[in-house]
């Protein structure tokens, strides 16, 4: 490795790495290289690939960022896929909300990221997954649970509880409210896995993602009530980012599970995952 490391020095001319407390650190010509390497290398890698990817038969790892939603919504199902279709492969989910997901996605240390993410750059591919709206979520036997839609008054005059460790925002409501002179009380901020507890423990509510809310009412003692507001001003997307030169074939294995994931779980049963089924079974 050092021999191989003093002949490429002397081919840049540049010390590419340097010892710092920390550890050995690239230069900035060496950070400048490694895109069009990892780019070089992904090709040569593709080309060498089988001309068609066997998930019976793989063994690799995946490595995917997922956001709150995501993992919410949607790991389980494409982990359950995975497994089906592809028995050998190890899938690795990472919490995205601290992750450079660019860097992480040009040095190769992870294969996909899917989420509610913000610009990535053209440099990778994008597929769009899914749109969903907001509902308001509240516990059962809520004094506002006797109405299917919040009016404008009540949902005001409610106590709210905004969740801080997501992608969105819920800034939309407030907007649409302002021009009629009211505004949300938000009385916690929270982070989104406190979410459940406090809503269950007391009588604030949170706008919360469509598909996030059935989950939770899935299992706890919550239910989903509708506002104009909170459905007709603003929606969030969902999408898959990867390196636009990675290996496409079997990355695109992953991608098509959580499409079909979402589509499977879009065809579940009315219940109390579903806004009907709140409805129907009241408080």
């Amino acid at each position: 490795m050092s021999h191989a490391l003093t002949r490429l020095r002397h081919m840049l001319k540049d010390d590419l790495f340097i010892r710092s407390p920390k550890g050995m650190l690239p230069t900035p010509r060496a950070e400048q290289l490694a895109s069009p390497i990892r780019v070089a290398l992904d090709g040569l890698q593709h080309s060498l690939e089988p001309t068609q990817f066997v998930a019976a038969k793989a063994t690799r790892s995946f490595r995917v960022a997922v956001d709150n939603y995501s993992a919410v919504v949607l790991v389980g199902q494409i982990a359950a896929r995975i497994t089906k279709i592809a028995p050998g492969v190890t899938l690795e989910f990472r919490p995205s909300g601290t992750l450079n997901i660019p860097n992480l996605l040009d040095r190769g240390e992870l294969e996909l990221a899917i989420g509610a993410f913000l610009e990535v750059g053209e440099r990778f591919s994008r597929l769009s997954l899914l749109d969903d709206d907001f509902v308001v979520v509240l516990r059962k036997g809520h004094p506002a649970t006797d109405c299917r839609e919040l009016s404008t008054e009540k949902f005001v005059a409610l106590s709210h509880l905004s969740i801080s460790s997501v992608a969105y925002d819920t800034d939309f409501i407030d907007r649409a409210l302002a021009p009629h002179g009211l505004k949300r009380r938000i009385q916690l901020r929270a982070p989104f896995l406190s979410a459940v507890r406090i809503l269950v423990a007391s009588d604030m509510v949170s706008v919360l993602q469509r598909r996030v809310a059935e989950e939770l009412v899935r299992y706890r003692p919550l239910v989903i009530r509708r506002y104009s507001h909170a459905r007709a001003v603003c929606h969030s997307s969902v999408t898959v980012a990867r390196e636009r030169h990675s290996t496409a074939r079997a990355i695109s294995q992953v991608e098509r599970a959580a499409a079909e994931a979402l589509a499977s779980r879009e065809k579940m049963p009315k219940g109390e995952s579903a806004l009907d089924g709140v409805y129907a079974n009241g408080r």
